[in-house]
């Protein structure tokens, strides 16, 4: 609440319209569900790996993407509380306009934004999984530039083109876009279409891509001996 209250003080003081101070907290809650996947889901074999628990999970008789989904609603609740809170206390407290003329469009668009975010979490939970301590570093060096691409705290398009198509492969970029568009803005379906179906593409590209890597990484990590730590 405290970085939003900033971005939020911020656009004020620059006479900004005032849609601003909306896309901010649609964003800060959007940054709810994008921790929920890089650290719930993302890093759970990692620090499964860490406690030497991993290997109970690789001989269950199920899907490594089951299991990490089954991680992922488990904090679902959590997660949704704490994007309920700064919704309702950003609004309230700022008073910042919005436009919703079709809700289920709006829930369409969430929809579809976190299951591309849980696909390309899934992904990454390939890469803890085998490389640990590493993916965590790297994991904690994505966060910022993602919240830059992503615009979580401004549009996209004010970005130059380079840095945008750089941002157009990251799925949050597309779902928080068109999520603005039609709380903020009251854009329908017809206007946001083309958001609907990248995040489609992205969903089908990324589920598969993800099942590949969680079974290529586990396999390459039973030959290397490296999906448990050594005196555990």
């Amino acid at each position: 609440m405290l970085t939003l209250s900033a971005y939020v003080y911020l656009y004020k003081m620059l006479n900004a319209p005032a849609e601003f101070a909306s896309f901010v907290i649609i964003g800060g809650t959007m940054v709810a569900f994008w921790s929920n996947v890089l650290w719930n889901m993302s890093a759970q074999f990692y620090w499964e790996k860490e406690t030497g628990s991993l290997e109970v999970y690789l001989v269950a008789p199920i899907s490594r993407m089951a299991i990490l989904l089954g991680m992922a609603l488990g904090g679902i609740v959590n997660t949704t509380l704490r994007a309920a809170v700064i919704l309702i206390a950003g609004t309230l407290i700022f008073q910042v306009p919005f436009m919703l003329q079709e809700p289920f469009t709006a829930l369409l668009m969430f929809f579809l934004t976190i299951i591309a975010l849980y696909a390309l979490g899934m992904l990454f939970a390939s890469l803890f999984m085998l490389y640990g301590r590493e993916a965590w570093h790297t994991a904690n060096l994505l966060q910022e530039p993602v919240y830059l691409l992503s615009g979580l705290y401004f549009p996209v398009n004010y970005l130059p083109f380079i840095i945008q198509i750089l941002a157009s492969l990251i799925p949050l970029t597309f779902g928080l876009d068109g999520i603005r568009r039609v709380i903020i803005l009251g854009e329908s379906i017809t206007d946001t279409w083309l958001n609907v179906a990248v995040l489609v593409v992205f969903i089908l590209v990324l589920l598969p891509f993800a099942k590949f890597a969680l079974n290529y990484m586990e396999n390459l990590g039973k030959k290397e001996g490296r999906l448990t730590l050594r005196w555990q």
